[in-house]
């Protein structure tokens, strides 16, 4: 009983006939031999348990496997599921791999594209400056006649027609 039970005496059935026919058919010298039971409650034990067994075992085998289906079924819908989840898990580190390298080749497209922009501006105002330089030499030379309407003073050059007016109102 404690084996089958466990060893809280209080959880154990008072009678288990499944347990006595097994002690009392193991073997040995005492084979068949149901203590504490008088022969012919040890007989009708001994029918009751091989009749319920035999007329029940196909009950108990088509229980047992329906049963056993349903695990199967269960486990396999299981294992696709993992299978599925696994390729899910895949998919997904795959896109984020994608997608960091796609990250990375835009932030170096726009490294790229920012140091291509300062060199331009660095080439524009070094052009500039050289311009700048040669104005001013030209000026300073006395070979050119000075312009009073450099840089862009915004005044007319003299002799030059007057601006257009703006029409007048129509109202």
């Amino acid at each position: 009983m404690r084996e089958r039970y466990g060893d809280d005496t209080l959880t154990h059935p008072e009678f288990d006939p499944d347990l006595w026919m097994e002690v009392g058919s193991s073997g040995g010298p005492d084979k068949n031999q149901v203590y504490g039971l008088s022969n012919t409650t040890a007989d009708n034990l001994r029918s009751t348990c091989s009749v319920s067994t035999v007329g029940s075992s196909q009950s108990i085998v088509s229980s047992q496997s329906k049963e056993f289906v349903a695990l199967q079924q269960l486990t396999e819908k299981y294992d696709n599921l993992q299978a599925e989840y696994a390729q899910l898990k895949a998919s997904h580190a795959q896109q984020r791999a994608e997608q960091r390298a796609e990250s990375e080749q835009f932030k170096a497209f726009q490294a790229q594209q920012k140091a291509e922009y300062e060199a331009a501006q660095e080439q524009q105002k070094a052009a500039y400056d050289q311009l700048y330089e040669m104005i001013m030499k030209l000026s300073n030379s006395g070979t050119c006649a000075p312009n009073p309407f450099w840089p862009y003073n915004h005044q007319p050059p003299p002799g030059s027609p007057p601006p257009p007016q703006a029409p007048s109102s129509l109202y």
